[in-house]
């Protein structure tokens, strides 16, 4: 869907399991960017323990029981049964904090954009690709900003990956 972002992944080897950590940080920032659409506090605290985990301040076996209970709570919520797969914009919102918490960041982006626009403007205005745009400009924007600042200082920008 975003063109400029999936090139960029591509590029960044964002799929790569040396680029977890990248995925994990770009996947939390669009996260944080649509959090006020999401309805389930069960959802909300299960995107605390992915901030937490990219700060360094939790382990990889508390991200793992977040990110299942969040793909739980994605597939439960009372509007992912709409005939259109959306029902409203926190349905989406809760899929991209599921997929942003599996390290699934372009599908948790496109999750993301999709609850974003659909938030801004219901039906209508995901039908209209153009306005996708700016949200599209500033995902690819983010993950190339985050991908600098982790090439430029690889060593300090993530914490060491902790173990359970």
């Amino acid at each position: 869907m975003n063109s400029r972002l999936e090139q960029l992944a591509t590029q960044l080897k964002l799929l790569a399991p040396e680029s977890r950590m990248l995925a994990l940080a770009f996947g939390l920032a669009c996260s944080k960017r649509i959090e006020h659409l999401l309805e389930e506090p069960e959802v909300v605290d299960c995107l605390k323990v992915l901030g937490r985990y990219v700060a360094g301040e939790a382990t990889a076996g508390e991200l793992d029981k977040a990110s299942e209970a969040a793909a739980v709570l994605a597939n439960r919520h009372r509007g992912s049964k709409s005939i259109d797969g959306c029902g409203h914009a926190a349905v989406s919102a809760t899929y991209g904090i599921s997929k942003a918490m599996a390290g699934k960041a372009v599908e948790a982006a496109e999750y993301c954009a999709y609850a974003a626009i659909y938030a801004s403007g219901g039906y209508a205005a995901v039908a209209d690709r153009d306005a996708f745009e700016p949200e599209f400009a500033w995902q690819a924007r983010q993950l190339a900003a985050l991908a600098e600042a982790t090439a430029s200082s690889p060593a300090s920008q993530w914490p060491h990956e902790q173990t359970t």
